[in-house]
């Protein structure tokens, strides 16, 4: 065992030491995030419009700040992008966070200087939660590789800009420098399929240990170095053993990826936004993301099926219950008030707080009523393909309203890796799935007012041309599990 695998064992002890302080005191802790965050900015413009000085506790601040979304808080933001100064949080922020949006076109997050160490140090002790629970350490001798956007940035009225995780690579620690890939230059490469083939030229032939990304995206990464070196992605690097991901479910890419690797392998699964670093997998034993309650982020949460009311209720921390999907609501020492990030959540743990990230309050199926969530749609393949060697590379559902001939359906748009011998049965077996998962679906299917839903094969590699397609290839784009419209169907090439 070498000195730096050592060494990382006693810092993961120290970490977990640390961090069992405020799990330990989950209300408290929330608590004293909260005032601190008021106290810091109620001399800014947002703290007087609010009456910051007024608002003592979590119920005045939900009476004195409305929930808003990216669209309803631009006034403020656009006062921060054209160069104003104390407006949502003290100062400038020292960076942008550069992302798409939807009716604005493009969101400019602010990252501050109070809140940029909470992204770095939340996926750094992520991984020595996992040192500390698995004893495994070897892996921070071998090099390790992250998929991200390019690190370089842009300036806007004095401050830089750019993608969230081009952003955070000029904070990589300088003991991970000579263990990180890509190479700085491979890294600043735009577009996204000439930087995958030359991260492959760059790390073929290296001693890679742990792999990191959204899994849709390093399973292009997976198939070619499999094509360059037709093995197995787990005998081209022998000692690859973790992989990290964050942003969408892994279940559904699991058997894919196992395939593409030729073995098992343990992973780490992230919750970052540029909004903040919310949660990290904290064991390999228990379900969900350890809830980060001391990281500068407040925390509210409004229960989904009531958050279209005018003045839905917003529970805190001390009052969720397991289960339940809540709209995650956020207030940040990056200057983020009340805000909506649109991710939904459930807890599965409340001792200590985990969560699992259930899907987006604007990507549901809710055509007939029936309000499909994410969760329900992955949940209800990983069950269809349990047990069998069907493998899926991408999918997404949509709602096929006004058919040729019968009743209407739900859509499920596949693109196989390794197809169904028996595509009415594996169907059937969605479905199946899907009526225990959503009882409004099922009660829809027994009422016939939908038929049985309907799978349609996409050709190999569509979602990645529909992607590239809208310029959203690589980086932290993602397909939307199910949407309420066929904006995104109607682009797919069937098979």
């Amino acid at each position: 065992m070498s000195i730096k695998s050592i060494a990382a064992k006693l810092f993961a002890q120290k970490i977990y030491n640390k961090t069992q302080v405020w799990v330990n005191n989950p209300v408290e802790t929330q608590k004293k995030v909260f005032l601190h965050l008021i106290k810091e900015a109620k001399n800014t413009q947002f703290g007087k419009d609010h009456d910051f000085e007024k608002i003592k506790t979590t119920t005045d601040f939900a009476q004195q700040v409305p929930v808003r979304d990216y669209e309803a808080l631009k006034p403020y933001v656009d006062q921060v992008v054209n160069g104003a100064e104390n407006i949502l949080w003290k100062g400038k922020p020292l960076y942008f966070a550069k992302t798409s949006g939807t009716t604005s076109g493009a969101k400019y997050i602010p990252l501050t200087k109070e809140s940029m160490p909470y992204h770095i140090e939340a996926a750094r002790n992520a991984i020595l939660h996992y040192i500390h629970e698995t004893g495994k350490s070897d892996f921070v001798d071998g090099k390790m590789i992250f998929l991200q956007g390019s690190p370089i940035l842009e300036e806007k009225n004095g401050v830089k800009l750019g993608r969230l995780s081009g952003i955070v690579a000029h904070f990589v620690p300088k003991y991970l420098q000579k263990n990180r890939m890509p190479s700085w230059e491979t890294n600043c490469i735009e577009d996204w399929e000439t930087k995958v083939n030359a991260i492959v030229e760059e790390t073929f032939d290296k001693d890679m240990s742990v792999i990191s990304g959204i899994p849709s995206w390093v399973q292009m990464y997976f198939e070619k170095l499999q094509e360059k070196g037709g093995m197995p992605v787990g005998e081209i690097f022998k000692n690859f053993n973790l992989f990290i991901y964050g942003g969408v479910n892994y279940e559904p890419y699991r058997a894919k990826f196992e395939n593409l690797i030729g073995r098992k392998v343990d992973s780490i699964e992230l919750f970052p936004a540029s909004e903040g670093f919310f949660a990290y997998q904290d064991s390999q034993k228990e379900k969900g993301m350890l809830l980060l309650l001391n990281a500068g982020i407040f925390y509210e949460f409004i229960k989904s099926d009531e958050f279209h009311l005018d003045n839905p209720k917003r529970y805190t921390i001390g009052e969720v219950a397991l289960n339940v999907n809540y709209v995650l609501i956020i207030s940040t020492n990056a200057g983020l008030w009340g805000y909506n990030i649109g991710d939904t959540v459930q807890f599965v743990s409340l001792k200590p707080y985990r969560i699992i990230v259930s899907g987006r309050i604007k990507h549901y199926i809710s055509a007939f009523g029936e309000h499909v969530i994410g969760k329900e749609v992955e949940s209800a393949l990983q069950e269809a393909i349990l047990g069998t060697t069907i493998r899926i590379n991408e999918f997404t559902v949509a709602p096929q309203i006004t058919p040729t001939t019968g009743l209407p359906y739900h859509e499920w748009f596949i693109e196989y890796e390794n197809e169904p011998e028996d595509s009415v049965t594996f169907a059937q077996a969605i479905d199946n799935a899907m009526r225990k998962q959503n009882m409004y679906y099922d009660d829809l299917i027994v009422g016939k007012v939908l038929q049985k839903l309907v799978v349609t094969p996409v050709v190999k590699n569509g979602f990645q041309d529909y992607m590239k397609s809208i310029g959203k290839l690589g980086g932290q784009n993602k397909i939307p599990r199910l949407s309420n419209d066929r904006k995104i169907v109607d682009l797919l090439k069937r098979k």
